[in-house]
């Protein structure tokens, strides 16, 4: 009896034990069932005519993050045929309203700063990697000061100097880099553009001791800071996953190579031999009179050096791998330099470049279609009424522009997507930022810039100020590399990859190989 009593106590203590299994399964299951169930009934019964319509998903807080996530085009461009140029979809538990078209652009953009702000947005992801007091982590009065240091740094004087210091780079890792010691071959386009455009950065905006260090510690440091850019960083930035250890670790180095830099040129007694970045803000000051700090020096040129580098060196890349698809153009390309520069074909001076014509319009062209941030998203800090519409946006959204999908929309260009640089040989429906409104946001006259469908260095107060130098690098490594090499579709490139948006910018997804020939090589 005892045995049997045993054995029951036994049996009903399992049974109670995978109950309470089944009945938390049971309970999980329910709960996100009514969730679901709740979530889709509030999106048909509880419509809000002041707010745009709200794209539908099942889940709640996932919302369209995924379909958003994987191609934010093609959601774009589904979205707006479905509910016109201005809609709300949940991104990660936010109420995310989008507005396309060039008036969006303009609306958000051209935002008055007490309604929207980029801070809020993406101060927790870049703030870890750029460093504090610089960009995002200071008062918008602070960050336009800092771009107007950055800006008139920028003089024509430096960008004359930079052109032969980028060729010279160009040309140095053509002759050393082991991708290129054959006379024919094939490359990984990312990667050894990766190589080209930072080489380039740091000998020219950086200082030539960054670059002097980038052939040991600086590559290894930047890698590991490229790695707060991960998506989850919006929401986790300060969480100790090893990626985030590693990129706090990689800013606090980072940090001290660039102050060891100033101070080392602090102590030569300031005597300047060369026009880079660290010695323009070496001697800025600020409205009240206070010098900016060694450590908000090395923080700026920390996030130059990160953001510049992503957007350069996806912009070449993909101009790499056009022309692969179109050897007539980079002939002509090739053409165009024996004509403007002699048949000797010396390395272009900053005058010469303004004469590249097809250089300039291949680059605008890459730009057009490959902008490197497809999203540009402000947070709503007063409710913002929708001119011509009912709409109201409250404070508990953010809003979203993305300049992209008017640079693919055959409103303003035929055949959006097919990449034709002569396009550009006359498109008025491109309006000339120079003939559109002039505004100072606290760093020099500007063009508001929103009334052309092209924006791939943004407008408004956050418009890229780094615009000029970014035309001034590809510009130069698109020459050089034409001066030295013919480019073909390799046996493993079939066609255009695809696009990789799961960054903060948008590069060519997965490894694409080349075909190279050396100018000069005999068949």
């Amino acid at each position: 009896m005892g045995l049997f009593a045993s054995f029951l106590d036994t049996f009903c203590e399992h049974c109670s034990s995978q109950s309470i299994y089944t009945l938390a399964a049971v309970g999980l299951l329910s709960f996100l069932t009514l969730s679901v169930v709740t979530n889709v009934l509030c999106q048909l019964l509880l419509k809000n005519p002041h707010e745009p319509p709200v794209v539908f998903h099942w889940f709640p807080f996932v919302g369209s993050t995924i379909s958003y996530g994987m191609d934010p085009y093609k959601f774009f461009f589904d979205c707006r045929a479905k509910y016109g140029d201005i809609f709300t979809f949940v991104l990660l538990g936010k109420k995310t309203t989008v507005y396309l078209g060039t008036k969006g652009n303009d609306f958000i953009l051209n935002g008055k700063l007490r309604d929207v702000c980029a801070e809020e947005v993406y101060s927790p992801l870049t703030t870890p990697v750029f460093g504090r007091n610089v960009v995002y982590d200071c008062p918008n009065s602070k960050l336009m000061e800092q771009k107007k240091f950055v800006k008139f740094g920028l003089t024509s004087e430096a960008l004359r100097s930079y052109v032969r210091l980028i060729t010279n780079e160009v040309d140095q890792f053509v002759k050393t880099s082991a991708a290129f010691q054959e006379p024919k071959g094939t490359f990984d386009v990312s990667k050894i553009i990766a190589e080209i455009t930072i080489y380039t950065a740091s000998r020219s905006l950086q200082g030539k001791e960054v670059r002097d260090r980038f052939d040991s510690t600086f590559a290894e440091m930047y890698h590991d800071l490229d790695k707060g850019f991960a998506p989850i960083n919006f929401m986790l930035p300060w969480a100790p996953l090893p990626h985030n250890r590693k990129r706090d670790a990689a800013q606090r180095k980072l940090t001290e190579t660039y102050m060891d830099i100033i101070q080392e040129r602090r102590k030569a007694n300031d005597q300047k031999d060369s026009e880079d970045m660290v010695w323009n803000l070496m001697s800025c000051v600020y409205k009240n009179g206070r010098s900016v700090p060694d450590e908000e020096v090395a923080h700026i040129m920390i996030a130059l050096l990160m953001a510049g580098q992503h957007s350069s060196s996806s912009t070449a890349a993909w101009i790499v791998l056009r022309l692969a698809t179109r050897p007539e153009i980079m002939e002509e390309l090739y053409q165009e330099q024996l004509r403007v520069l002699g048949a000797d074909l010396p390395g272009p001076t900053y005058e010469d470049l303004q004469k590249l014509d097809l250089h300039s319009k291949v680059i605008k062209e890459t730009l057009r279609i490959h902008a490197p941030i497809h999203s540009i998203i402000r947070a709503v800090k007063n409710p913002m009424p929708v001119e011509g519409t009912s709409y109201v946006i409250p404070t508990t959204h953010n809003v979203l522009s993305s300049p992209g999908v008017t640079a693919r929309s055959e409103d303003f260009f035929p055949e959006p997507l097919k990449w034709d640089p002569h396009r550009w040989d006359e498109t008025p429906a491109a309006k000339d930022e120079d003939e559109e409104e002039q505004i100072d946001y606290g760093y020099g006259l500007v063009s508001k810039g929103t009334n052309s469908p092209y924006l791939p260095f943004g407008a408004g107060r956050h418009r890229c100020i780094g615009e000029q130098f970014a035309y001034v690098q590809l510009g130069t490594i698109l020459a050089a590399l034409v001066r030295h090499f013919k480019f073909s579709k390799s046996s493993d490139f079939t066609d255009i990859p695809e696009t990789d948006y799961s960054s903060l910018f948008s590069k060519p997804a997965g490894k694409s190989f080349v075909q190279y020939e050396k100018r000069g090589t005999k068949a």
